[in-house]
């Protein structure tokens, strides 16, 4: 089959889209850590809540106007697509342009939070919080984001009085730096989701498997730069903590929303294989910290190769399978 004028439009839309990404991660890295260094606030904190927050702007706006337009399979496919993408793909590619030193704060408190948060979404799926009693599920889901953004804004005014601050400009500046750069990301990320979904549609594969897989790495894209980005400038916090901060806010936010609106059929066997998927993948990041507290380019690598198997998964043996 030969491509229609709007599939060969598509390419010049990628490109665009892979400009206004690299730019504004750069300019939106360079205003966080400075933000956070003039406040006495670590930038794990403000990545986490903030830089987090923004990446996840594209997973939010797919899957919360998926569900709001009755599609299912986009909406649960991209966050759980999307958070495999977040730790395989967007820490094994940042791993290998600079090995990622792992802070202890993250062993104790990000990463755990970021499993029980996954554990959590297993749970609700598989009895049925997400499906016939989605509404009950959704509210859990929202309140517990509550408590997340509670604990880590206590956690940052904490560290806010136990910090030494540094003289980095005008905050207005750097604050306006992070706008920008979530506003380049977030568009960026839209240009290549449209484009990517075209191609995809032209050659009608599964919107479930489309959402996990293209949809999902499409909304990882700013997640994918900015924490590249991080890892080149050697501010590691940020690399880390923009990835632990997104697959929060996928999950309890997103998701929490996105169920107040439709069943998202969490409890099919394609949907509960993935979840599992996803925790596993997420289990396998702690000994990876663990070891060395730091995330090698050996480790970067595997992690790359776990990946591509995710995707081989998800093209091949999910058919197989179903």
């Amino acid at each position: 089959m030969i491509p229609t004028g709007l599939e060969l439009l598509s390419i010049p839309i990628f490109i665009v889209g892979v400009i206004f990404l690299w730019k504004g991660s750069d300019i939106l890295v360079e205003g966080t850590s400075k933000t956070a260094a003039q406040l006495g606030v670590s930038t794990l904190v403000i990545s986490v809540l903030f830089v987090g927050f923004g990446t996840s702007a594209p997973e939010f706006a797919i899957s919360t106007g998926a569900a709001i337009q009755g599609n299912s399979a986009i909406s649960l496919g991209n966050i759980i697509g999307s958070c495999v993408a977040n730790i395989l793909l967007v820490l094994g590619i940042a791993s290998i342009i600079r090995p990622i030193k792992i802070q202890k704060k993250i062993i104790k408190r990000e990463a755990p939070i970021m499993l029980g948060a996954t554990v959590v979404l297993f749970v609700s799926a598989y009895f049925g919080l997400l499906d016939e009693y989605h509404l009950f599920g959704g509210i859990i889901f929202l309140t517990l984001f509550a408590l997340f953004i509670y604990f880590f804004f206590c956690c940052a005014r904490k560290e806010r009085d136990n910090s030494k601050k540094i003289n980095t400009g005008k905050t207005s500046k750097n604050i306006l730096f992070i706008i920008l750069g979530i506003i380049g990301v977030v568009f960026g990320a839209w240009l290549l989701i449209e484009s990517a979904v075209c191609i995809a549609n032209y050659f009608d594969i599964d919107q479930f498997i489309i959402a996990v897989s293209m949809v999902a790495v499409g909304t990882s894209l700013p997640e994918l730069v900015v924490s590249s980005m991080a890892a080149y400038k050697n501010e590691s916090d940020i690399a880390v903590g923009n990835v632990l901060g997104s697959n929060v806010f996928n999950i309890l936010l997103i998701i929490g929303v996105a169920a107040l609106f439709i069943q998202l059929n969490a409890n099919d066997f394609g949907s509960i294989v993935h979840i599992l998927i996803l925790i596993l993948v997420t289990v396998i990041i702690f000994p990876i910290i663990y070891t060395g507290h730091r995330i090698s380019r050996l480790e970067g690598v595997a992690m790359l190769g776990l990946y591509a198997v995710f995707i081989w998964y998800t093209f091949i043996g999910y058919n197989f399978v179903i």
